[in-house]
């Protein structure tokens, strides 16, 4: 794992700071300040005055400190304007001060702002292919030009460089070491040969993190449909890895789900078929990811208390069992539509 920043890495970050570098940005905070949901960053939803009187409100985004550099951020900020000017419903941070990036007492912040909306039903076929559709715009502007900052989605990212980290370190019980070290070996052998199987499929700019919570529905008389929010994720990698989280896990559920994204996908940009052997393979770079995740944001206060059980005997015996279910669901055929 790459980005291991000091101890604590928002300490600093007192609600005082967050409206104050909110307002050096001529926006005027009313003192409302709510904490949203998130581990990676720090997002907060704040009250502001708006010309007519009535409340208005925007989300601040802290980025986590040394994840991304400044222009890993703008390569996000600048596919997400373009997605925008092409009118896919994505959410672009505020240009104030004639930015989107800012920076506060060595926080690097943007302002966005808030979209409401609520889960998608993704047991109806049409909002799927609504969601498809949009989908397809997206990796249409997404394929127009690669990026130079971002890193890509690839096998050592996700898989061999999680494994190492976690293997080097004390994070499992010594009489599961090498039961784990042997079973996410196999997984990681059977991601390499989804990945043959699959081919040279392209690379393009990704959401990077489709799933029910970074998708908002809303109805009414003005824009309807979907939102796709928080592009902290987005990165270079095949297309399905923007499907893969909206299928479920049932394969009679997966085919549905599937053939009705890729209909309303198919409207704007074409999807290569080969990629459905890399849905499983994903599927096991994720879940290898999100256990070295975790260990590696330990020294934030917020991981212990949110993870209490992370370290755990029956912890680590659930992650390998569900990695021996994945070298299973590696060697099975793929899905078709």
């Amino acid at each position: 794992m790459r980005d291991q920043p000091a101890a604590a890495p928002y300490a600093a970050l007192t609600p005082d700071l967050v409206l104050n570098s909110v307002d050096a940005l001529g926006l005027t905070t009313t003192g409302t300040l709510l904490a949203l949901n998130s581990y990676e960053n720090r997002v907060f939803q704040l009250g502001v005055e708006s010309d007519d009187g009535r409340p208005g409100y925007v989300v601040a985004k802290f980025y986590r400190p040394a994840r991304w550099s400044d222009a890993q951020i703008l390569e996000e900020h600048a596919f997400v304007a373009e997605l925008a000017a092409a009118e896919v419903p994505a959410v672009p941070p505020l240009a104030l001060r004639g930015a989107t990036l800012h920076h506060a007492a060595g926080f690097a912040f943007s302002v966005f702002p808030r979209q409401g909306g609520r889960v998608p039903n993704l047991d109806d076929a049409d909002v799927l292919e609504w969601i498809g559709r949009f989908l397809g715009r997206i990796h249409a502007v997404g394929a127009a030009r690669p990026y130079a900052e971002r890193p890509a989605l690839d096998q050592d990212r996700f898989g061999r460089e999680p494994r190492v980290f976690l293997l080097a370190g004390d994070w499992l019980p010594r009489e599961l070491r090498a039961v784990y070290a042997g079973v996410s070996q196999q997984a990681l052998d059977g991601v390499a040969r989804a990945f043959e199987r699959a081919g040279a499929v392209r690379a393009l700019r990704l959401h990077g993190d489709v799933h029910e919570g970074n998708l908002l529905w809303t109805d009414g008389a003005g824009r309807s449909g979907p939102h796709f929010v928080d592009f902290d994720d987005s990165r270079m990698g095949p297309a399905v890895q923007d499907f893969w989280m909206l299928l479920g896990r049932e394969r009679d559920e997966q085919l549905a789900r599937l053939a009705a994204l890729v209909t309303g996908y198919e409207d704007f940009a074409e999807f290569d078929r080969r990629e459905l052997h890399l849905v499983e393979a994903l599927r096991t770079l994720r879940l290898l990811h999100y256990t070295a995740w975790i260990a590696g944001r330990w020294h934030d206060p917020a991981f212990p208390a949110a993870f209490p059980w992370f370290g755990t005997q029956r912890y680590w015996e659930e992650r390998i069992l569900e990695l021996r279910e994945q070298v299973a669901a590696l060697d099975e055929a793929p899905l078709v539509v």
